[in-house]
């Protein structure tokens, strides 16, 4: 894992140097000090009847203030320098993971809750940042005082140096034993913020059903469980760290005792001098200074490390789907397509949820699947773009396997509508423009028109920079769905999927929307699932679908004289 973290800092290792230099050459100075203390008082402090030498006295005070103003300007390198580090480091990780979340596959998506991928990606970095730039410089500062005040210190009394590394060893050692029960406790922590964010984020999406069932007081009950919880890991995780510091500062507090009492028996003793006991003193306090930072800085350093093993688990999960050595993009697009003996299951189902399907779609022609809900039809349509791979079986467009082909280009090729679009928290114009990009306004107009949304893109106040709100909220379910059916002719695949597009909406929506669909599906190949006889009566063919088989088949004339499972369904009013 260290490794893993190390190459974040390589693209920015000119910064680290900047950072580091700047935090060692800060450390010497500090060092210094004490060593020209000494030297004040023991060479230049007028003795017995004797006279003080001002002259050298006025240099070694000199020196000093130069240190410290020297060490105020590398502290400011060391600061600021060092945060910019962090910040641009946590900027890489964000963008790695994002990039990351963007390559895996639906089947991560069914596990893991929006929450707790939001979760890793603000609250998580922000933290694994702080750690980015103070890990280095506090153990590079700590080391550095540590080690050159106790070569000082050997040099001026190596009797007295050694009393000094006993409270030091204790400090360390504790320091070690606590450590893992406190990471264990941050790591529990970062999971149920996670839990928080999830539980919050259900709430708000959902909060129209919440509101429109009464069920407020059972969303608060959630989240006090979800709160309880979360304060019950807190809690447990405050009294190690209760346990931690109270004994942690009680050894750096009683460090000075040690120092003092031992110091004086040698003074006695004749061993040192007092100027020897005052050195020493401020050695202590220039060792305490970097110890009591790494204390601080050891709660930090272990919530880091929970936050970047929560990173590295979203960074060590491989896309179940991927393209294949040799994936191709054969170039036009017809949109002749077969599914052979297709069988697929989801990852938690043992059953099969289709099996044995056989389908041939020729090029520019429509076909709808119908049947119950639970049937499998959305799942061929899901198997065709390659959101999920077949159990067994094989998808040929225009005679290439999908699975030869690179998802990129397959995706470009296919037209998606669904039940329930999703529109982005942006523009309208953002919104169809998401079909393509590159799109001019000539273009943009045009899809509008084609899909019967422009005349009311127009009647609002900007148009088509006008805001559609989180999901789209701000417009009624024909309206986004329009919107959607704009932003596919602007893409202008030559295939087309219609999942169930018009399911939930009014008569007069469905009337608007059938007309853009009977539009878009002209010369392209069409597949079509719906509920209503509006939506398929005219398609080419027609596949009825049970229990994820393929039972019947045909035009709607040719399965009503059949007076099979369809005319049941058409009997009932499925359509």
């Amino acid at each position: 894992m260290l490794k893993r973290f190390i190459k974040y800092y390589l693209p920015h290792k000119r910064l680290l140097a900047a950072a580091m230099g700047a935090a060692v050459l800060s450390s010497l100075c500090s060092i210094m000090i004490p060593v020209l203390t000494r030297h004040l008082l023991s060479e230049y402090l007028p003795s017995e009847g004797g006279r003080a030498n001002i002259k050298g006295m006025s240099w070694v005070l000199a020196a000093m203030f130069a240190l410290v103003f020297f060490s105020a300007v590398l502290n400011y390198i060391r600061v600021r320098w060092g945060h910019v580090l962090g910040v641009r480091m946590e900027f890489d990780m964000r963008e790695d993971i994002f990039r990351h979340i963007q390559k895996l596959s639906f089947t991560y998506f069914d596990k893991v809750k929006t929450g707790h991928i939001m979760s890793r990606i603000s609250n998580d970095l922000n933290m694994i940042a702080e750690i980015a730039h103070h890990a280095p410089e506090d153990i590079l500062i700590s080391a550095c005082m540590i080690t050159g005040s106790f070569i000082a210190m050997f040099i001026f009394c190596w009797q007295l140096a050694l009393v000094a590394l006993v409270p030091l060893v204790c400090i360390v050692s504790w320091g070690i034993y606590y450590g893992g029960p406190m990471r264990q406790g941050f790591r529990k922590v970062r999971r149920k913020i996670a839990d928080i964010n999830s539980s919050v984020e259900n709430s708000v999406m959902g909060i129209r059903e919440v509101k429109a069932f009464a069920n407020e007081d059972e969303e608060i009950d959630k989240f006090r469980q979800v709160n309880t919880s979360f304060r019950l890991a807190k809690e447990r995780m405050y009294l190690i760290m209760a346990n931690f510091f109270t004994v942690m500062n009680m050894m750096i507090e009683s460090y000075f005792l040690v120092i003092v009492g031992a110091g004086a028996i040698m003074i006695g003793k004749g061993i040192i001098n007092v100027a020897d006991l005052v050195a020493f003193l401020l050695y202590v306090h220039f060792i305490l200074k970097p110890l009591q930072r790494l204390v601080n800085f050891t709660e930090q350093l272990q919530q880091g490390s929970a936050c970047f093993e929560r990173f590295i688990e979203v960074m060590d999960i491989e896309p179940d789907i991927v393209d294949r050595p040799g994936a191709v993009c054969p170039g036009n697009v017809k949109g002749y397509i077969k599914i052979s003996n297709l069988n697929f299951r989801y990852e938690k189902s043992p059953d099969l949820v289709i099996r044995d399907i056989n389908m041939e779609i020729p090029a520019g022609q429509s076909v709808a699947i119908v049947g119950e809900s639970g049937a499998g039809k959305s799942t061929i349509v899901s198997l065709v773009p390659r959101f999920y791979e077949p159990l067994s079986g094989e998808i040929t467009i225009d005679g290439y396997n999908i699975m030869d082909l690179q998802q990129r280009f397959l995706r470009e090729k296919i037209g998606l509508v669904q039940q329930s679009p999703f529109l982005f928290d942006t523009t309208v114009r953002e919104n169809i423009m998401y079909g393509n990009p590159d799109a001019d306004e000539r273009l943009l107009y045009e899809a509008a028109k084609k899909a019967n949304i422009y005349d009311f893109i127009m009647s609002l106040p900007e148009g088509f920079d006008s805001m559609v709100g989180e999901r789209g909220v701000m417009l009624s379910g024909g309206q986004k769905q329009r919107i959607s059916i704009a932003r596919v002719f602007l893409k202008d695949p030559p295939i087309l999927i219609f999942d169930e597009a018009t399911s939930s909406l009014d008569s007069e929506s469905e009337s608007l929307i059938q007309k853009s669909m009977e539009l878009l599906s002209k010369g392209r190949t069409t597949i079509i699932i719906a509920h209503r006889l509006s939506t398929v009566k005219n398609v080419d063919k027609i596949y009825v679908m049970r229990y994820g088989r393929i039972i019947e088949q045909g035009s709607h004339e040719e399965l009503i004289e059949k007076d099979g499972y369809y005319k049941s369904l058409y009997m009932m009013n499925i359509f």
